[in-house]
């Protein structure tokens, strides 16, 4: 009995670490602020993961898109920083080469011996001479006033630069703070995702990459669904229509058919956040790069770059419109017609084209 008793408390035990391992992992997973999404439950079906995997893309999206604002503003305030501390160089550099002639005037007029004008005047053989001479010390006087009043206002110029470089500094550390924020928000709700997807057979895995997110149509009004009317081969400035290299795409401008060419041509690379390209994207790095190929310079987040250009309705999109998604402005995709667009998706899905009722529709916007 006693052997029986003691093997059954190292069965408990272990069960018991096991659990406890198990609930610290959940906790773990949970702790992350996302919502209320369950991780630890054994009993979630094919549909409730492939929800909440839905759920924790849109929220790394969002994220992704204030880690790609964030990176931005860093980037500019870098480039200042950078701009502020060479030109302080170049000011200290003059102004030390104005302390160096100011420094030789002075040794100058100390090794002259400063005797009273009137003696020199009465010691000189040559008074006319003398006189020329006291007019020429009269304006070297009046110059090294000036160059001492030049030497003033560097030393102030310079203080401002240092001044204007340690703000911008602070800008920079603040805005490397919330990279480091957004990146940690962002691996951990992506980790999240694949531990959810882990749960899934190799077969439902591969059927949640090709769906790629909400299959229903209920987020866009039915005559979205329907799609946007045909697009006519000439746009509305009454500019002629272009046709998309490799898509077959009519496009109404030629800016717009390259931007759509681009997009056609990287269909299959990977999503990854952050990513701009040419071999990878997230979805607001696609829809920039698409546009830099056609000359068009975007702003870097979707919720900039959703003022980039004149708001259109759903039935005025036309081929190479960008088209929104979700409240926060948080996705973006490059229409292409026909209720079409091509978007880099998520970690599970590559860029690839699909139908715009398959996100809740947040607004759209002409660049070209």
């Amino acid at each position: 009995m006693a052997a029986h008793r003691k093997a059954k408390q190292r069965s408990i035990g272990g069960n018991t670490a096991r659990t406890a391992v198990t609930i610290a992992l959940a906790g773990a997973a949970t702790a992350t602020g996302f919502d209320g999404v369950g991780h630890a439950d054994p009993q979630l079906s094919p549909a409730q993961v492939k929800a909440q995997v839905d759920k924790l893309y849109v929220e790394a999206e969002a994220a992704t898109q204030k880690y790609d604002g964030a990176k931005e503003k860093a980037g500019q305030a870098e480039a200042n920083l950078r701009k502020l501390r060479d030109e302080a160089a170049r000011r200290e550099d003059k102004l030390n080469s104005a302390r160096d002639a100011l420094g030789s005037m002075a040794a100058a007029q100390y090794r002259s011996g400063g005797l009273d004008p009137v003696v020199q005047l009465a010691l000189s053989d040559h008074p006319d001479q003398y006189l020329e001479g006291a007019a020429f010390a009269e304006r070297v006087g009046t110059r090294q006033s000036a160059e001492v009043d030049g030497v003033r206002r560097q030393l102030r110029e310079l203080e401002q630069l240092r001044s204007a470089a340690h703000v911008e500094l602070a800008s920079l550390s603040s805005r490397q703070a919330e990279l480091k924020r957004q990146k940690k928000t962002i691996n951990e709700k992506l980790g999240a995702a694949r531990q959810l997807l882990a749960r899934l057979t190799p077969q439902e895995r591969t059927q949640y990459a090709q769906r790629g997110g909400a299959d229903d149509q209920q987020h866009v009004s039915r005559d979205a669904a329907r799609g946007p009317a045909p697009v006519a081969s000439s746009g509305a400035s009454g500019t002629s229509g272009a046709t998309a290299a490799g898509s077959g795409v009519a496009a109404p401008n030629s800016r717009a058919a390259a931007a759509i060419a681009y997009a056609y041509s990287k269909l299959g690379s990977p999503y990854v956040w952050g990513a701009t390209g040419p071999d990878a994207f997230d979805c607001s790095g696609l829809a920039q790069a698409a546009y830099r190929s056609a000359g068009i310079s975007l702003p870097r987040t979707t919720y900039s770059q959703i003022n980039a250009g004149r708001r259109v309705t759903l039935s005025e999109l036309q081929p190479g419109d960008l088209v929104f998604f979700y409240a926060g402005i948080t996705h973006v995709g490059i229409y292409i017609g026909n209720g079409q667009m091509i978007h880099a998706p998520n970690p599970s899905a590559p860029v690839r084209v699909a139908p715009i009722s398959e996100m809740p529709f947040a607004g759209a916007t002409r660049v070209a």
